[in-house]
């Protein structure tokens, strides 16, 4: 054996592969008496390092159905996890640039409104999330709608609820910002993120103004967002309907890596983001009856799209080129 192969690998010290060592000694031996893994791990994880005591420590807890769901299936502990592991996509692959994070509410209710893009993954909406979590003096997980499809799938279902996801409907989002959340919708929907590359960061229309009336009967800030970036990640080209029924899924797009590369093809480009939290529009001066007033809807939500097509624009112009 070479003196390098007689090293042990970067980062890991023979102590540390000495409490590996007792760690796995200590499980074996409490196996053999009778006490089942997931205790004999638990009585056994003090000899490790803290690091890794930390993260196994985690997961025998959830093991053990020890962690806590809200009424929606919303687990800060899952959702940390995973969020994590989405850094990497933030500060690396799509290298996230965010400004305005400040006018995001520290406290209480409030509504991000934001154009939609990202194909079928709600990358969109996990960056947001990121951003406030990491970027604002005093993070908070906001919430955000999901269609209805995405419920379908079993573990879609499961996971989109653990990490905070909720079905997008006027109940839901009102409940939520009744409870002083931290809503996040997209009102353009399937047609935001359905459109050809050709038809990129040009909004699509917002509907009849749900989340307007929304904001106004809970009397809820509405703070739009301007998302740079998520327009390339997945430039779509053409569908494909019969793969899109056979998943369920509203669509399925055809893109220049995907199913030409197969799995390899569902890596999303690293395009240049930039997120732009811009000023909310306070509603507190309208009674919640405003709701019904279908002008006043109308005026309120064309005034929030047009704010973002322009912050868009404003976005694309100050990022420069896409992948640079």
């Amino acid at each position: 054996m070479s003196a390098e192969e007689g090293r042990p690998r970067a980062g890991v010290t023979g102590e540390d592969s000495e409490a590996l060592t007792r760690f796995l000694r200590e499980v074996r031996h409490g196996v053999e008496a009778g006490v089942d893994p997931v205790t004999a791990a638990g009585e056994a994880v003090g000899s490790l390092p803290s690091v890794v005591r930390d993260a196994i420590e985690t997961t025998l807890r959830r093991l053990r159905g020890e962690y806590s769901e809200d009424k929606w299936g919303f687990d800060e502990d899952f959702a940390e996890a995973v969020f994590s592991l989405f850094r990497f996509l933030y500060d690396v692959w799509w290298r996230v640039d965010v400004t305005g994070v400040r006018n995001v509410p520290a406290h209480g209710r409030g509504l991000l409104v934001a154009n939609h893009a990202g194909s079928l993954f709600p990358f969109d909406a996990s960056m947001m999330t990121l951003a406030v979590m990491r970027e604002h003096p005093l993070p908070r997980w906001p919430r955000f709608m999901v269609l209805d499809w995405a419920f379908v799938l079993p573990f879609l279902s499961v996971f989109m609820r653990r990490v905070g996801g909720v079905p997008a409907s006027p109940h839901n989002a009102t409940a939520l910002l009744e409870s002083d959340e931290l809503v996040m919708v997209f009102p353009e929907g399937i047609k935001g993120t359905g459109k050809p590359f050709s038809e990129r960061y040009r909004l699509q229309r917002f509907g009849r103004g749900g989340f307007v009336e929304v904001a106004l009967r809970t009397r809820s800030p509405i703070v739009p967002v301007a998302v740079v970036g998520s327009e390339e990640i997945y430039p779509k080209v053409a569908d494909s309907p019969a793969l899109a029924r056979a998943i369920g899924a509203p669509f399925l797009p055809i893109t220049p890596t995907f199913p030409l590369l197969g799995p390899l093809g569902l890596v999303p480009l690293p395009s240049k983001w930039r997120i732009e939290f811009c000023e909310p529009i306070d509603l507190s001066a309208h009674p919640p009856e405003a709701a019904d007033d279908r002008g006043l809807v109308f005026d309120i939500s064309e005034q929030v799209r047009e704010t973002i097509q322009a912050k868009v624009y404003e976005n694309l112009v100050a990022r420069g080129g896409a992948f640079i």
